[in-house]
């Protein structure tokens, strides 16, 4: 039996990849005993945008990268 089918949950159960964000959550979720379906609505959204942010905060730092390769052309006047 290899580590991925060990580590299998129970059937039934939802498989989610490892994610810092999931795991942000489910500490604040476990340290603070919240069992509210409402508090933990808000926390998905809430790791939604952040993730979304970090993708905005990527893709502006390839357009930076991209941009700064390209070499920047001189005008120079034809007589």
């Amino acid at each position: 039996m290899n580590e991925q089918e060990s580590a299998a949950p129970p059937a039934g159960q939802p498989v989610y990849e490892r994610c810092l964000c999931r795991q942000a959550m489910e500490w604040w979720l476990d340290t603070f005993g919240i069992h509210s379906d409402a508090a933990r609505q808000h926390l998905r959204n809430s790791r939604i945008e952040f993730l979304r942010a970090v993708r905005s905060i990527i893709d502006e730092r390839i357009d930076h990268l991209s941009g700064s390769e390209r070499p920047q052309g001189t005008k120079v006047t034809v007589e």
